[in-house]
C-alpha cells in the first residue's frame, strides 16, 4: 500500500508528538512504522531510541516520566508479549505511556507464527490495564492517536493505538 506523505496518518501523528511536547520516542524498527520513525529522528526536538526489546521502552518511558519529559513507544504486536510484565507496572506506577502498535496476525496474514500474539495482543494489553484504542481504516489512525496521547498524559495511564493491517497492508513476501 504505496501513499505518499501528504496523505498518510505518519504526518498528523507526528505532528500530534510534537504538539504534545513528546520529547523521547522509542522504538524497535518496523515496516509499517517506518514513516513516522523517519520523521521523528530527523526532527531536532526528539530523541529517538532505537531498542532491542519492547520491554526495554516501558523502562525508558518510566524513568522519563521520572524526570519531568513525555515518551512514546512503538512497537509491532508481537513485541506486546515482550513487554508483559513491564506493562503491568505503568498504571501501578501512574505513568503515562502512549504506545503505537501496528499489528500482525489478522487481515491477510500469511506468516502463522504472527497469528497468536496478533489475536491476543490487545486482550494481553486490556489485562495489564491498558486502554486500546482500534484504527482499522487509515483516517481513524490520526483521530485514535490523538485520542490516545491526551487520554494518557490526561489520566496519568498507559494507552495504545493499534493499527489493522487493513490499514498497514498485509505482508505477503511473495505468497
Amino acid at each position: 500500500m504505496n501513499m505518499n506523505l501528504a496523505n498518510h496518518w505518519s504526518k498528523t501523528v507526528f505532528d500530534l508528538i510534537c504538539e504534545q511536547d513528546i520529547s523521547i520516542v522509542s522504538f524497535v524498527p518496523d515496516a509499517g512504522l517506518s514513516q513516522l520513525i523517519d520523521l521523528c529522528v530527523s526532527h531536532e526536538g526528539i530523541q529517538t531510541v532505537r531498542l532491542t526489546s519492547e520491554e526495554e521502552g516501558i523502562s525508558l518511558a518510566m524513568g522519563t516520566w521520572l524526570g519531568g519529559k513525555k515518551s512514546l513507544l512503538l512497537m509491532q504486536s508481537s513485541g506486546v508479549g515482550n513487554c508483559i510484565n513491564m506493562l503491568s507496572m505503568l498504571n501501578t506506577c501512574q505513568v503515562p505511556l502512549p504506545m503505537i502498535v501496528t499489528m500482525r496476525g489478522d487481515w491477510g496474514e500469511f506468516n502463522p507464527w504472527q497469528v497468536p500474539m496478533g489475536q491476543g495482543a490487545e486482550h494481553v494489553l486490556k489485562e495489564m490495564g491498558v486502554t486500546t484504542f482500534r484504527a482499522q481504516k487509515n483516517d481513524e489512525v490520526a483521530e485514535c492517536a490523538e485520542g490516545a496521547i491526551r487520554f494518557a498524559f490526561n489520566t496519568y495511564r498507559p494507552t495504545a493505538v493499534l493499527i489493522d493491517q487493513r490499514v498497514l497492508g498485509a505482508k505477503t513476501f511473495g505468497r
